[in-house]
């Protein structure tokens, strides 16, 4: 599999990484570790977790994962470990994000992060910018993370804490930016793209199918299996089912047949070759689903295809 460095930074991933959303919910300890094995194999390095994913459950199934499989011969080094805070009950301060990050650390079995990704702070939180932007720097100095990140930053919030940041020291400046994008989602191309590009900023794509709505899976209803039938998932599914899916679907369903290959693979391409994209981030319920997304790898889009896809998805007003 191809990488990318994120953005202008000597960070390097897989262009295709491997959520675990699903890990705890759809995928037990078994599929999950399935998964891992099957994304190592394919050539796969980047690996999103986050704190909050079924209460931790998701960090601690892949730390069991990298350990089990760590026996029969992958190496650390292989990961890119991404690995998301979300806003801890104390707030977006130094000790509350630096007490989560070792939480993390503990739960991955691993002694660092190669991208540690925190969401920006909001007026509540204590010390704000300046606060979290510390506690980075004290992760990298102490060796517990290699780089930095932010999770859903507008266009205006990237360029702030860049900005401040590089009064901080060049290790502690942003990399990258984990937002949502897609052929039903295009918002980030509006100021965050501007932003992300000028300061060297590279975009980690996640919900890249649409949280699975592209994959033409829900044209004739819900499926049993599937992550819309879920308890635990199916609002996050249904928030894509409405409006420019209407549209969008039957036009990737219809390149996908020109194409001779899966809807899938079309809306992942799509995105995957976006400007400023350094990553498309895919979870999977089991091996099976994640081999067909490694599979997209080898397609790429005619210019005519990308130019209808393009058009039809294209927001309206623009972003």
């Amino acid at each position: 599999m191809l990488r990318r460095r994120v953005g202008t930074s000597g960070l390097a991933v897989s262009r295709l990484g491997l959520g675990t959303l699903t890990w705890g919910n759809c995928a037990d300890i078994e599929s999950a570790t399935a998964q891992l094995a099957t994304f190592v194999d394919a050539g796969g390095s980047l690996v999103e977790t986050c704190d909050g994913y079924t209460g931790g459950e998701s960090q601690r199934m892949l730390g069991d994962a990298i350990a089990k499989l760590s026996v029969g011969g992958m190496r650390r080094e292989q990961l890119v470990l991404a690995g998301r805070t979300d806003v801890p009950p104390g707030g977006l301060s130094r000790g509350a994000l630096l007490a989560a990050l070792d939480t993390s650390l503990a739960r991955l079995g691993t002694d660092h992060l190669d991208l540690w990704q925190l969401p920006f702070p909001g007026s509540a939180d204590p010390g704000g910018l300046d606060e979290a932007l510390t506690a980075v720097q004290v992760a990298v100095l102490s060796g517990r993370v290699r780089y930095a990140g932010l999770v859903g930053p507008r266009g205006w919030q990237l360029a702030t804490a860049v900005e401040r940041a590089r009064g901080m020291g060049q290790a502690v400046v942003p990399v990258s930016a984990q937002v949502e994008y897609s052929l039903l989602v295009r918002a980030v191309e509006g100021e965050l793209l501007a932003a992300a590009g000028h300061h060297g900023v590279g975009l980690l794509a996640w919900a890249p199918l649409g949280r699975g709505v592209l994959t033409g899976k829900y044209t004739d209803g819900t499926p049993v299996d599937s992550r819309g039938a879920s308890r635990a998932l199916a609002r996050y599914v249904e928030a894509r089912r409405t409006g420019p899916a209407a549209r969008i679907v039957p036009a990737v369903l219809t390149a996908a047949d020109g194409l001779g290959t899966s809807p899938l693979a079309v809306a992942l391409a799509w995105a995957r070759d976006r400007p400023g994209v350094a990553a498309t981030i895919v979870g999977a319920r089991d091996r099976a689903q994640l081999a067909a997304a490694l599979a997209s790898d080898t397609l790429t889009l005619p210019d005519e295809i990308r130019a209808a896809l393009d058009d039809v998805s294209r927001p309206h007003p623009p972003a």
